[in-house]
């Protein structure tokens, strides 16, 4: 049993907020950072953002009604006190664990998660949909999409305030600004204008001024000036004309850990039916001290010491793939300066850190604008730079288009490094890097190269930046395998694969793409005992494929088993199968991959059983195709 606490304990929809007062919603403020903090210290999540929204959270549930109102959560990394408070305290200890909770709004897991979410930027889109809708059915609830200042680097905000804006829907866009770039006196000025700009007493007279000017002899082109002058003034005292000049009706900033300012314009901008941005102000990681200091560091948490924000030790083990991904580059980049680093607002994420220090002018982060990444690097390829995208997989699926049209179709030296491939583990469904074989491999003049430990990736890294036109290079997120880390890293034969296990004349084939390898050796053992003869074959390349090397082990093998992480609807397998097809070879061959379906949260290795590609698994397979 957890600590009980006086509020909280009492709340279990939000409607029980609409009884409380101001006071009582302090309390209750600090109650739910206080749980929040004594559920994740032992498992982790998505920290410092949800601690920054606490009392926004709060505001917004007494205010409006959900979920006949919407309320849509961008990424949605910052929900957890949205999902508390919303019916799921009891099951938040167990969030982003196998069989818990979501950590991001799912639309299956609560009636209070109008929208999924899970990638950045999607909430204003999403809400002038939501909006429309309402009014083609004839209703007139509210929608509110919550979206942090970072997402609102992501063209696609400004695609969704753009066209809401030229339809007036009835839309409140809330800007969670956690940046602190405005000083505290000028937030509390900004703070109580636009308490009283959002009143009715304001809105009232604007619009009777109006009236009266336009009722004048020559009227019209006089408060049609006022209005102009009424802008101007209010671009002086706020930074709200960019979203005034998209059609939106703009209110802040706010002090978003004040509960009484935002219960006052929430209760003033809800009487609107036109679009509306209401700019708050917060801390991210507020209420806990470590937090607040690094917020950056305490985004997505392991299990943590909760006296002093310590990580607790998981234990002695190798470098993680990311981080061998970060200190290659950094080692490569030395020697030639045409190397170039270039990530999507994720510098620590992707291990770019220590490039960003070491050679500050060759490295780029462009915000949340995956797809401007990619096209951004294609012109710097254009004057003879060697640009490598470090984008996590599910994100680079963003850039599709971008992928195709400005890289492969020019090829130009664009090398993308696709961290968090296949399961990434807790974050789940909208995070796992399940497709990115199958929307890489069938782009004319890429190459795509799996290496299967953190020695291969280092190899892998000198082999991308080494070939001309494309390459994609992706890698799993966590710990690497532990094997000895070669001095210097080296190109490998491109299209060339290597053999792991002999296993003789009339073995079953196992050809493994990928990080996988451990299982796979294992699952080798297990076949031996149960006394199949396996010969092992590590492709390293999905494409080109080493067609020579796997042909040749395919002619002899009594059958084949081929092993990725990855979706197996055009993934290596069906590369492989391809591949066996025109060339007349009929030998049988089972595909262990990514089922069709999208696969929910876990650890990587409860999510590879799931998928039938753990150790027993693919034992299994071997010796169910020797038959």
């Amino acid at each position: 049993m957890g600590k009980s606490y006086k509020i909280l304990d009492r709340i279990d929809n939000p409607k029980a907020l609409k009884t409380l007062s101001v006071p009582e919603m302090e309390i209750l403020a600090g109650e739910v950072r206080e749980f929040i903090l004594e559920k994740l210290s032992p498992i982790g999540g998505h920290l410092a953002s949800s601690l920054g929204v606490v009392e926004l959270t709060i505001a917004l549930h007494a205010t409006f009604n959900a979920p006949e109102d919407r309320i849509i959560w961008d990424v949605g990394h910052q929900s957890y006190g949205h999902k508390i408070l919303t019916g799921r305290r009891e099951e938040f200890a167990r969030i982003r664990q196998r069989g818990g909770i979501s950590g991001f709004p799912k639309r299956s897991e609560s009636e209070y998660d109008c929208f999924g979410t899970g990638h950045a930027s999607t909430s204003i889109s999403a809400g002038v949909g939501m909006a429309a809708g309402q009014d083609l059915a004839g209703r007139d609830n509210k929608v509110i999409a919550v979206i942090g200042d970072g997402s609102m680097t992501s063209g696609m905000a400004f695609e969704g305030l753009n066209h809401g804006g030229h339809i007036k829907g009835d839309l409140i866009v809330v800007l969670n600004d956690n940046e602190m770039s405005i000083s505290p006196n000028v937030g509390a000025l900004a703070s109580y204008l636009s308490r009283v700009l959002s009143g009715n007493l304001y809105s009232k007279m604007r619009s009777d001024v109006q009236e009266i000017l336009k009722a004048l002899p020559g009227g019209e082109p006089v408060a049609k000036f006022a209005k102009k002058l009424e802008e101007h003034a209010k671009g002086f005292i706020s930074p709200g004309m960019l979203f005034e000049e998209m059609g939106f009706t703009y209110f802040g900033p706010i002090n978003g850990h004040n509960i009484s300012h935002l219960l006052t314009a929430f209760k003033n901008v809800s009487k609107f039916k036109k679009p509306i941005l209401v700019h708050v102000v917060t801390t991210k990681g507020k209420g806990y001290v470590p937090a607040e200091k690094k917020p950056s560091s305490y985004h997505g948490v392991g299990p943590f010491d909760l006296e002093n924000g310590n990580a607790k030790k998981s234990g002695g083990l190798p470098p993680s793939y990311t981080s061998v991904f970060g200190s290659t580059l950094v080692e490569l980049a030395a020697s030639d300066n045409r190397i170039v680093a270039i990530t999507a607002a994720m510098t620590e994420g992707t291990g770019l850190k220590e490039f960003s220090e070491r050679y500050p002018t060759r490295f780029f982060d462009v915000g949340i604008a995956e797809e401007h990444a990619v096209t951004f690097a294609a012109g710097l390829a254009t004057e003879g730079q060697k640009p490598v995208v470090a984008i996590y997989s599910t994100f680079l699926q963003r850039a599709y288009d971008q992928i195709i049209h400005d890289v492969a179709l020019q090829n130009l030296d664009v090398v993308f490094a696709l961290d968090r491939a296949g399961f990434v583990g807790s974050d789940g469904a909208t995070h796992h890097g399940s497709f990115d074989l199958s929307y890489l491999r069938h782009i004319p003049g890429m190459t795509v190269i799996a290496p299967s430990d953190e020695n291969e990736l280092r190899h892998a890294m000198a082999t991308a930046l080494s070939i001309d036109g494309p390459v994609a290079l992706r890698y799993p997120r966590g710990a690497g395998v532990g094997v000895e880390l070669d001095e210097l890293p080296s190109p490998f034969e491109v299209g060339r694969g290597r053999l792991i296990v002999e296993g003789g004349d009339d073995a079953v084939l196992l050809i493994n793409i990928g990080a996988n390898l451990p299982n796979a050796l294992a699952a080798v053992e297990l076949a031996k005992d149960a006394g199949v003869n396996v010969t092992l074959f590590d492709a390293r390349f999905v494409k080109p494929m080493d067609k020579a090397g796997i042909l040749s082990l395919a002619k002899g093998a009594r059958s084949i088993v081929t092993l990725e992480e990855n979706v197996l609807q055009g993934g290596f397998g069906s590369a492989v199968l391809e591949l066996l097809s025109d060339e007349g070879i009929s030998t049988p061959v089972k595909r262990l991959g990514i089922p069709d379906a999208f696969i929910s949260h876990g650890t990587q290795e409860e999510l590879r059983e799931e998928a039938g590609i753990d150790t027993e698994a693919i034992a299994k397979a071997i010796i169910g195709s020797d038959g």
